[in-house]
């Protein structure tokens, strides 16, 4: 298929107007008979905008020049319209115009004949814009022919062909009123062999290649029990691909809510063993490339290409468009505990009860879809939670928390009132002859709010008013599930692509559902406090962007060995694109996990941004006191060690919402030279200061890590249920050590500095304390956020934000400084005074004990 361009290169003077270069470039036709064939001016013309955006990234937006009416763009994802700085052109003949991107001698070449966008830096090409030719772009038309349209000079008649009116699967037909409409472009990325991204797939942390194979799918789906390494689609959907090599990271960020397919290739992939070992001893001389295209039903072409060059950068770079991970109340950085379905009131204290007896600690206890009234929700089961605010209670008088579920499907039924008041508002997704949408979900008939409504999402976000949600306190949260949607009886579990939002069709708004869900909900919980408290909500179902309102979890996984080993890099690839607040359902979610794999699996988890246990009903209870006193005791060593690090995990959480900088990170991340840790997926970092590597095989007595920065490949023992997790040298972290029943608890509590000096002999760190559940910390300033630093055996805390107002009770009990030597005396400069010391001269650890100065103060120990 051969297109017309009408090309309007828009570039942004001092006056921040837009002045537009038009360019009509043609593509040639062959010698025969002209009068047979469409001429240019005949042809659909697209229109291509390009952009350069602040902060070294290039906008490129492709759309019909007069379509038959608007495309799709996604709304409500970027956070803002990015800020574009001056294109200026360089150069320009009949077939090219060269564009000056800015520093760093950086270029975008414009060619029209074959049409091709190149980004190079100096003398070397970044990335290629439809270098093999893939550009497709279906226009819009309508069913019958017409030659009223004035904007369109020729019209012809195209042969209707299988499938361009409707597509069916299997007993479903969705209607296509504007034919086929798919868009597709491809990107070439010399230089590069290993690239990233593009979550949900329960597969490698390093993309494969595709050839041969279905492409990756976005498009987010209720999978029960999906399968590992396999690109089909999961739950969530975020189109942000990031290639990194020794030289450059990048990333690219295709701004569509449809189904969505990205096919990779490389020109490296292939090669025998003995054709790698011999790219090892020789310089090869072939240059890798990585090939990707995408390609999605309908909407327009709207990408963002953003340049880093350093792995930061493009964290940065990506934050700046969708926004960085919320901020989540320390307390859902503990740990949670849940079932489908813990059965009643008593049930709830049992298991509460259960916890505190076996001095295990946790901070929410979930209640999944049976604890509503016959799944309407928003209620409670009369029989078996007649007074949920008794139960709350119970709960908060522990300092504990709940989380009941919600979800976006409602139970038809003239006897709810939430149906009826969605039906009174006309608030309902529509199917494609106007009349309500709806399918079947948990509750049975269910229609399904069209959260795409702005009105209706404040509707929804009012309904969690404590005068609206009865039963409700300000101790309960929200999980948001089968939020794909989940239609089971729809085509591919989910709903009809041709119901309709309003003007828009499902199928151009699909991945954006689950985000409209969280976010709906997110805003609920906010309200309802009067804008006071930082919300929780969990989500199945997400988007780009979805980090703003709350976390994510992997869905529907299985008690095996091999979804343990992939929870790592599900989490890994989720994190690399925005979302940091993310984890795996403990023990897995469907089968009964043996009690070796629910311990290793308690291990890992609890070295993971999200750490919820979670079991389908079928499963028998694994409460974490039911395999046997020796395993409670390797369970509890290992959720207490979460809450150990708990300033730690908060401090990174309060950093990646500054930064958008991931919480849990690949190796590369931090070493990005360092070849050997570009595919590395076994083990990662939780910021730049530990390094965990979880045992993931059954039987396994030891662990093979790699050590970054060192580049060294030692073995551990993990007998005894140990789990291997390093300090970096040069660091400092923060702990608590003195683990109560919850997180609430520990507040106040004081702080223990681990100090593991690098070979120089020096360390750094931070400390960021606030009250731990409010937006005060953003809104009044009232937080503390220190720096530490040890240097010249002179260990100080100084103060990162002057402006800020905050006291804290908590206090400095303990310093452990690793690898030193032993000084003669230890002095608080502060109070001039000599503090308490120990030294084991076989592990190198020097203890000092109670220096008690506060922890929002300045101080300074000195070592002699």
């Amino acid at each position: 298929q051969r297109f017309c361009f009408a090309y309007f290169v828009k570039y942004v003077v001092l006056s921040f107007s837009l002045l537009p270069l038009i360019l009509l470039l043609c593509l040639s036709a062959q010698a025969v008979d002209r009068s047979n064939f469409k001429t240019c001016d005949q042809s659909v013309r697209l229109l291509l905008e390009l952009y350069r955006l602040q902060g070294n990234m290039t906008r490129v937006k492709i759309n019909e020049l007069k379509p038959l009416k608007p495309r799709y763009e996604v709304p409500d994802v970027l956070i803002s319209d990015p800020i574009t700085e001056a294109l200026s052109v360089v150069a320009q003949d009949e077939n090219s115009l060269v564009l000056s991107l800015g520093g760093k001698d950086q270029r975008l070449i414009v060619s029209a004949q074959p049409f091709r966008l190149d980004i190079v830096e100096g003398p070397q090409v970044l990335m290629s814009l439809n270098s093999r030719g893939l550009l497709a772009f279906e226009h819009l038309r309508a069913p019958q022919l017409s030659t009223s349209d004035s904007d369109r000079p020729f019209f012809f008649k195209e042969e209707d062909k299988p499938g361009m009116w409707e597509e069916t699967f299997k007993s479903h037909t969705d209607s296509k009123p504007n034919g086929p409409s798919s868009i597709s472009l491809d990107f070439s990325l010399p230089g590069v062999e290993h690239v990233y991204g593009i979550p949900e797939h329960a597969d490698t942390l390093k993309l494969k290649n595709t050839d041969g194979s279905d492409p990756y799918r976005l498009y987010n789906l209720d999978v029960f029990q999906y399968e590992l390494h396999n690109p089909m689609a999961l739950y969530g959907a975020v189109p942000v691909l990031i290639s990194h090599s020794n030289d450059r990271t990048m990333g690219i960020f295709w701004l569509n809510a449809a189904e969505t397919w990205v096919d990779i290739s490389s020109n490296t992939a292939g090669k025998t063993v003995f054709g790698k070992i011999l790219d090892f001893v020789q310089v090869s001389n072939e240059v890798p490339q990585t090939d990707v295209r995408w390609i999605s039903e309908s909407g327009l072409i709207d990408v963002f290409i953003m340049l880093g060059p350093k792995p930061a950068d493009v964290f940065t770079q990506y934050a700046s468009l969708t926004g960085t991970q919320s901020f989540p109340p320390l307390s859902a950085l503990a740990y949670h505990q849940c079932r489908w379905n813990y059965n009643d009131q008593e049930d709830v204290k049992t298991v509460d009860q259960g916890f505190d007896e076996h001095d295990i600690p946790y901070d929410f206890i979930w209640l999944d879809i049976e604890h509503a009234d016959g799944k309407r929700y928003f209620t409670w089961d009369p029989s078996n939670f007649p007074q949920p605010k008794e139960m709350l209670q119970g709960l908060m008088d522990k300092r504990r928390k709940l989380v009941a579920i919600v979800d976006p499907h409602i139970r038809v039924d003239s006897g709810y009132k939430i149906h009826n008041e969605i039906r009174s508002k006309n608030f309902y997704v529509k199917n494609k002859d106007g009349g309500d949408y709806e399918g079947w979900c948990w509750p049975g008939n269910s229609g399904y709010p069209d959260f795409t409504n702005p009105e209706m999402r404040a509707w929804w976000a009012s309904q969690f008013a404590y005068d609206q949600y009865e039963g409700s306190m300000e101790n309960q949260y929200i999980w948001n599930d089968m939020n794909e949607p989940s239609v089971f009886n729809g085509p591919e579990v989910t709903m009809h692509k041709d119901a309709l939002h309003g003007v828009w069709e499902h199928r151009d708004v699909h991945n954006l559902y689950g985000l409209y869900v969280q976010k709906a909900t997110a805003d609920g919980l906010i309200l309802r406090s009067g804008g006071v408290q930082r919300p929780f909500v969990l989500t199945r179902a997400f988007f780009a962007g979805s980090q703003r309102y709350g976390a994510v979890w992997t869905g529907d996984n299985a008690a095996e060995w091999g979804h343990l080993k992939v929870s790592i890099p599900m989490c890994l690839s989720l994190g690399l694109v925005g979302i940091s607040f993310c984890g795996a359902d403990v023990g897995g979610f469907f089968k009964h996990p043996s009690a070796e794999l629910l311990v290793r699996w308690y291990q890992a988890g609890a070295y993971q941004p999200f750490f919820r246990a979670h079991a389908h009903i079928d499963t028998p209870r694994r409460e974490p006191w039911l395999f046997g006193p020796e395993n409670t005791a390797l369970i509890r060593e290992a959720i207490r060690q979460r809450y150990a690090l708990l300033p730690y995990w908060y401090q990174l959480f309060y950093n990646t919402h500054r930064t958008g900088q991931p919480v849990m990170r690949p190796l590369w991340v931090e070493y990005p030279d360092d070849v050997a840790t570009f595919s590395i997926e076994d083990e990662y970092l939780i910021g730049k200061d530990l390094l965990v590597h979880p045992v993931t095989d059954e039987g396994a007595t030891g662990v093979t890590a790699y050590l970054p920065g060192k580049g060294e490949v030692m073995c551990f023992s993990t007998l005894n249920g140990t789990i291997p997790v390093f300090q970096r040298g040069g660091s400092i972290i923060c702990r608590k050590d003195r683990v109560r029943r919850s997180s609430s608890c520990m507040e106040n509590d004081p702080y223990t500095l681990y100090v593991a000096l690098s070979s120089q002999g020096s360390a750094e760190g931070e400390l960021y304390i606030d009250d731990f559940h409010t937006f005060s910390f953003e809104e009044a300033k009232q937080f503390v956020h220190r720096h530490l630093s040890f240097s010249a055996n002179t260990l100080s805390s100084r103060n990162l934000a002057p402006d800020s107002q905050f006291s804290t009770a908590s206090w400095i009990e303990k310093i452990v400084i690793i690898g030193g030597s032993q000084p003669s005396s230890v002095t608080l400069k502060n109070a001039e005074s000599a503090l308490e010391f120990e030294f084991d001269s076989t592990l190198a650890v020097l203890t000092l004990r109670k220096p008690g100065v506060n922890a929002a103060a300045d101080w300074t120990v000195v070592l002699r």
